[in-house]
């Protein structure tokens, strides 16, 4: 009896402790994205745990009615057919529950690309964040500055991620912002998100890139436009240019801390997209898209 009191105990314990911890920052969203997103795995929960309550319900109905009994030892239990509806039944719900979660998670997947519904009207801000190593550069071409491992950007206006990175695959993820997207070295894509509030947030590497990818993190603050606009003005007005010595320097470092610069590597070393893209798809102009990529890329390998 002690034994299973302890149990009881220590289960209302870890659920008291478990209840007191802060909500995951995906349970935090700070945009119309991750608020979707966040949604979406609410509702896969909550289908999922009535699911599992469901099961735990039939099972112990089954073990109560169908229970040992003392009957004689020459019983024999009636004989039963099996029933065509019920197999119907338990057939159909699971591809029914399968079909659900897949439509509204194929749904998400899709409203996740491009601008945010209600932002259509609005100039995304473009920044092209890319990897190097295990730090983060980001660079504000509409701005002409460049920042090292944080990232500041305006609430309530759309902002255009464009990814790449000068080496392994990285994916950027803001979790507070919307789910992750990957970062390619001969490729750009690119992800759009909104902050509704001024408030510092969370972004890293879910991917693993090397031993020191877990320490690519970096901070996201989302400014309103006034403090932004500041922000911007103060940065020309009082940081160094970016030259191309500094930029090789920045590549071939392993580590560094935050940083900040006018002007972008972008006017240098631009890109891969467009011309400076480092794939063609067997168009006639590939021989000069290859030059141009060995001239500005060299960093990638």
């Amino acid at each position: 009896m002690k034994k299973k009191w302890s149990v009881i105990l220590l289960t209302l314990v870890t659920a008291v402790v478990m209840s007191a911890c802060e909500k995951p920052l995906v349970f935090q969203p700070n945009g119309p994205v991750s608020e979707m997103l966040s949604d979406t795995i609410v509702l896969s929960i909550i289908t999922m745990a009535f699911i599992v309550f469901i099961v735990f319900a039939l099972l112990v109905y089954m073990l109560v009615k169908f229970r040992a009994s003392k009957q004689p030892k020459d019983y024999v239990p009636p004989h039963m057919e099996g029933s065509h509806t019920l197999e119907v039944i338990w057939t159909s719900i699971p591809i029914i529950i399968v079909a659900f979660l897949a439509v509204v998670t194929v749904k998400s997947v899709y409203s996740h690309e491009g601008i945010p519904e209600g932002y259509e009207d609005q100039e995304p801000l473009v920044i092209y964040a890319s990897t190097s190593n295990w730090k983060w550069h980001f660079s504000y071409p509409e701005e002409n500055i460049e920042t090292i491992n944080y990232v500041n950007i305006p609430t309530d206006r759309p902002v255009e991620f464009r990814l790449y990175a000068f080496g392994p695959i990285t994916s950027f993820w803001v979790p507070q912002l919307g789910g992750q997207k990957y970062a390619m070295s001969d490729m750009v894509t690119s992800v759009t998100f909104v902050a509704d509030d001024a408030m510092s947030m969370e972004g890293k590497n879910s991917s693993f890139s090397g031993r020191g990818f877990d320490q690519m993190q970096f901070e996201v603050l989302s400014m309103t436009p006034a403090d932004y606009e500041e922000w911007v003005n103060d940065v020309k007005a009082n940081e160094e240019e970016l030259t191309e010595e500094r930029w090789d320097e920045i590549l071939d470092a392993e580590f560094l801390g935050r940083e900040t610069y006018t002007g972008t590597h972008l006017e240098y070393d631009p890109a891969p997209e467009g011309e400076n893209a480092g794939h063609n798809h067997g168009e006639d102009n590939s021989k000069t898209i290859n030059e141009d990529d060995t001239e500005s890329h060299d960093h990638n390998h």
